[in-house]
């Protein structure tokens, strides 16, 4: 077998040797490709229904059952990979969203992905709280913690927030979404409750206040002399 292009001037032993790293790349890739794949289609899977089989799931990857079982050996491991993935993602996403939108239109965003990430959590309730023993909890808290300090962090700057909004009183009231219904009514649902969460943020707002303020001054002064405009 000929060695190669560029290989030609080299030993046979050594030539061999780079032939077989190549090929444990190659392996290496192709194995990371399938796995990215099987976990994609698990997250979708798993979004549509807690139920879904392993078997749909290497299906809807494009893999055989024994790929996917090589990669995770059981139904909880995979679960737990899907759950990282979809949290490292989610953390990943402010300072795009920040890059792409103003302040409290990424935090909102953002608390959508949030929502999403909440339904699974929600359809995998039983294998994620057997896993919080093992210290998940506390791996995927720096993260989304992290994301939110982000995102509150552009919004007050930019006056768009009530100053002094503390990331981990945001991420407890977030834990309403745990408890909503996987369907469409939950996602109804969720968005109305985080209009409500939006609207308590920018409650209080610096730039808020003075739109308030703009609009009473522009108002008629009534004809009677005691009348103060109020400026606040």
């Amino acid at each position: 077998m000929a060695p190669p292009q560029g290989f030609e001037t080299l030993p046979d032993g050594i030539v061999g040797g780079l032939m077989a790293q190549q090929q444990r790349e190659s392996l290496r890739t192709d194995a990371q490709q399938n796995r990215d794949r099987i976990l994609e289609a698990a997250n979708e899977a798993l979004s549509a229904s807690s139920d879904a089989s392993l078997n749909s799931i290497a299906k809807l990857a494009g893999v055989g059952p024994g790929t996917l079982y090589r990669h995770f050996p059981n139904r909880e491991a995979l679960v737990l990979a899907v759950y990282r993935h979809d949290v490292q993602q989610l953390a990943d996403s402010a300072p795009e969203l920040l890059s792409q939108h103003e302040p409290t239109e990424a935090l909102r965003l953002w608390f959508d992905r949030l929502a999403h990430y909440g339904r699974i959590k929600h359809g995998l309730a039983d294998v994620l709280h057997a896993a919080t023993s093992d210290g998940l909890a506390g791996e995927t808290y720096g993260p989304v913690i992290g994301a939110i300090s982000l995102l509150l962090k552009a919004c007050e700057q930019a006056g768009r927030i009530r100053p002094g909004v503390d990331p981990d009183d945001v991420l407890l009231m977030m834990g309403f979404l745990w408890r909503i219904d996987a369907n469409e009514n939950g996602e109804a649902r969720a968005a109305r409750l985080l209009d409500l969460v939006m609207k308590g943020l920018v409650a209080g707002a610096p730039t808020s206040k003075a739109a308030a303020a703009r609009r009473w001054i522009r108002w008629p002064r009534p004809q009677h002399a005691n009348h103060l405009r109020r400026t606040e």
